[in-house]
C-alpha cells in the first residue's frame, strides 16, 4: 500500500494564511441565487414602465453579455486551480469556481422568470441568452484571449504566463469589465451610481440590483486575490511590472468595446471612462511600494456608492 507522507508541514491547512482568509471569508458570505427576492416585482416595474423593443434587446444584450460572462469564467478558471501548489491557494480558487457557477445560475434565473416573460407579454421578439447576435467581436476577443491564457498554463506554467493569467482573469474580466458592468447596472436600476449613465428614467429594479450587488460582492474577494499574487511576483522582483501594465493596456480597447455598443437604454461614455479610471487605479496599487489592497472585508462590502468593492 502507497503511503503519502508531507514533510513540508504539520497540519493541513494554514488558518492565518491569505487564501484561507479568504476562503473563510467565502464560507461566511455564502448565497443562494434563488433566494434573491423581488424578481415578480422587476417583472411587474418592466411591464409598466412603457419598455420599447430597442430598449428591451438592449437590456437582454447587457444580461446575456453578463451571464456568459460568468460561464465562461466558470470553466476557464480550472487551469489555475490545477497548476497551484498550495492547498490554501486551491482551497480559495475552489470556492471562487463554485461562486462563479452561482453567478451563472442567477443569470439564467432571471433571464426565465423576468426576461422572456416581459418580452412575451409586450408582443416582442423572445431570445434565448447564448444567441451569437448579443455578442460583439470585441467582447469574444476579450473572452478567446482570457482562455487561451488560462489554458496556457497547463503547457507552460511560468511566473511570466500565471501573472498574464491572473492579468486577464482576475484584473480585467473581473476587476474592470464586471466592475464597470455593476457600475451601469445600478447606475440605471437604482437610485445610487451615476445620473449620466442612464438614457431614460428606469424603475428600480430591487431584485436584479440585489443579485448584482452579491455577485459584485464575491468578485470584490477575487479581485481582491488576484491583485494579492500580482502585486506579490512584482514585489518580489519575480516579473516586471511593465509586463502587467502591458497586459492590461493591451486588454482595455476590448473592454470598451463590449460597452460602447449601447445607446438605446444606457449611455456607453460614462461606462467607458469608468472601465479606464478603474484600470489606472489597479496598475496603482499593483506598482506603488507604498499601496495596500484593502482588507477583504472592505472589497466585499455591498455600500449605496458605486465605489463600494474591489479596492476602488
Amino acid at each position: 500500500m502507497t503511503q503519502i507522507e508531507d514533510t513540508n508541514r504539520e497540519m493541513r491547512l494554514d488558518p492565518d494564511s491569505f487564501a484561507q482568509g479568504y476562503f473563510k471569508n467565502a464560507v461566511y458570505r455564502h448565497w443562494d441565487p434563488y433566494e434573491i427576492a423581488g424578481l415578480d416585482r422587476d417583472r411587474e416595474k418592466m411591464l409598466d414602465n412603457g419598455m420599447t423593443e430597442e430598449e428591451y434587446y438592449e437590456l437582454c444584450t447587457a444580461i446575456s453579455r453578463f451571464g456568459a460572462g460568468e460561464e465562461a469564467v466558470t470553466e476557464d478558471l480550472m487551469p489555475l486551480a490545477l497548476v497551484l501548489e498550495d492547498i490554501n491557494d486551491q482551497m480559495f480558487i475552489s470556492s471562487q469556481i463554485y461562486e462563479e457557477a452561482k453567478h451563472t445560475q442567477f443569470f439564467d434565473r432571471y433571464w426565465r422568470e423576468v426576461l422572456n416573460p416581459v418580452g412575451e407579454e409586450l408582443g416582442f421578439e423572445t431570445y434565448a441568452p447564448t444567441e451569437q447576435h448579443f455578442f460583439n467581436d470585441e467582447y469574444i476577443t476579450l473572452f478567446d484571449r482570457t482562455e487561451a491564457a488560462m489554458e496556457r498554463l497547463l503547457d507552460d506554467d511560468t511566473v511570466e504566463n500565471r501573472v498574464k493569467a491572473y492579468c486577464h482573469y482576475h484584473l480585467t474580466v473581473e476587476s474592470v469589465l464586471a466592475q464597470t458592468g455593476y457600475y451601469g447596472f445600478q447606475s440605471a436600476f437604482s437610485d445610487h451610481g451615476s445620473d449620466e449613465v442612464a438614457v431614460r428614467d428606469w424603475p428600480n429594479l430591487t431584485g436584479l440590483v440585489d443579485g448584482i450587488g452579491k455577485i459584485r460582492s464575491d468578485e470584490g474577494r477575487h479581485v481582491g486575490f488576484g491583485m494579492h499574487k500580482v502585486r506579490g511576483y512584482i514585489q518580489r522582483g519575480e516579473v516586471d511590472e511593465a509586463i502587467v501594465q502591458d497586459t492590461l493596456q493591451e486588454l482595455l480597447p476590448h473592454v470598451a468595446g463590449t460597452v460602447s455598443d449601447f445607446g438605446d437604454a444606457v449611455n456607453p461614455g460614462p461606462l467607458v471612462t469608468y472601465a479606464s479610471d478603474k484600470l489606472t487605479r489597479r496598475i496603482e496599487i499593483l506598482t506603488d511600494e507604498d499601496a495596500e489592497i484593502p482588507p477583504v472585508e472592505e472589497l466585499v462590502k455591498i455600500g449605496s456608492n458605486e465605489a463600494g468593492a474591489a479596492g476602488d
